[in-house]
């Protein structure tokens, strides 16, 4: 035990955490994500298993530790709704909510298509698999730097 880290941090999550540098993503996977093929072009080449939380636990569990992207074109892409790229599911409103409560000022939370998700996804430094089961639930956070 660590003390003022949250119990859910499992190790595999921490050390991917400590091992990012500045600029480098996370994704945060919901349950038919392909995580073990993705992972496997990754720098973690397993996927972290949070299996007992959806997206928005994740990336509340995950934003307690990581600093979110200030300087670069996003701090956080959304997975796109297939032949609705501009519509917010409940699950990205949810996320998103997070994340603005957690994002730099002038940082921009933004999304891709479906495909370029998964191209994007096995650029990734880890993959979180999550128990998420609402469609197009899947994230990638960047990782920022501390002022």
């Amino acid at each position: 035990m660590l003390k003022g880290i949250d119990a859910r941090v499992t190790p595999d999550l921490m050390d991917a955490l400590m091992r990012m540098g500045h600029g480098d993503e996370i994704v945060i996977a919901d349950a038919n994500f392909p995580a073990h093929a993705t992972a496997a072009h990754c720098h973690v080449p397993e996927p972290i298993h949070l299996p007992a939380m959806d997206a928005v636990e994740a990336a509340e569990l995950i934003c307690t530790l990581l600093p979110l992207e200030a300087f670069f074109d996003y701090c956080a892409l959304r997975m796109q709704i297939d032949g609705a790229p501009d519509e917010m599911g409940e699950v990205h409103t949810q996320v998103f909510a997070v994340l603005e409560r957690q994002k730099p000022d002038g940082a921009v939370l933004s999304s891709l298509e479906r495909q370029d998700f998964y191209a994007q996804a096995k650029q990734a430094f880890a993959v979180v698999a999550t128990n998420e089961a609402r469609p197009f639930g899947c994230f990638i956070l960047r990782k920022g730097v501390i002022f």
